[in-house]
């Protein structure tokens, strides 16, 4: 997917939906992407899942696959970052933090305020704390899961299975 490019020199989010225009999906309320993912963000993210640490890759072997009960994606672009761990469902970011972090850490509060914003919930984990005490860490990971989906309302269903039919209620065809 190319990026088309404004006047500026910034890559503009392409279409939300392939047939329809930008300005065609604006008429109808559809907005553009939440993140603004450009091909340089990908490349990036790309990069960086093809070089992770040891650290990310072993925390990646329990995320993976619905092992905790839901999705996640690994090294996401999203604004002007790319989280390390990101499941869309729960609008849950897991962010590992190596000894660069402690040196930079109004660099981090600047983007956990940023992804607030968002509606993102971040969880920061050490990566002495994975090396360390792995099973621990899964376990906040886990209660931090559950904890966001019993938060989250239940979707409601279309159609509900115990509600009469139209048109009687419990009358039916020779019943009185």
């Amino acid at each position: 997917m190319c990026a088309r490019l404004i006047s500026d020199g910034v890559a503009a989010s392409p279409p939300p939906e392939r047939w329809r225009s930008a300005r065609e999906a604006s008429r109808v309320g559809v907005k553009g992407r939440r993140f603004n993912r450009t091909l340089f963000k990908t490349a990036t993210a790309r990069r960086l899942r093809r070089d992770s640490t040891d650290v990310e890759k072993r925390l990646w072997q329990k995320l993976r696959n619905r092992q905790l009960g839901v999705d996640f994606r690994r090294q996401h672009p999203a604004g002007l970052f790319v989280l390390d761990f990101y499941c869309s469902v729960l609008r849950l970011a897991i962010a590992l933090d190596g000894g660069q972090h402690a040196e930079h850490a109004k660099r981090d509060q600047r983007r956990d305020a940023w992804f607030e914003q968002q509606g993102v919930t971040v969880l920061r984990i050490w990566n002495s704390d994975v090396t360390g005490n792995f099973s621990g860490v899964i376990e906040a990971i886990a209660a931090k899961v559950s904890e966001l989906q019993s938060s989250e309302m239940t979707p409601t269903r279309r159609w509900r299975a115990d509600l009469p039919l139209s048109g009687g209620g419990d009358l039916r065809k020779g019943r009185a």
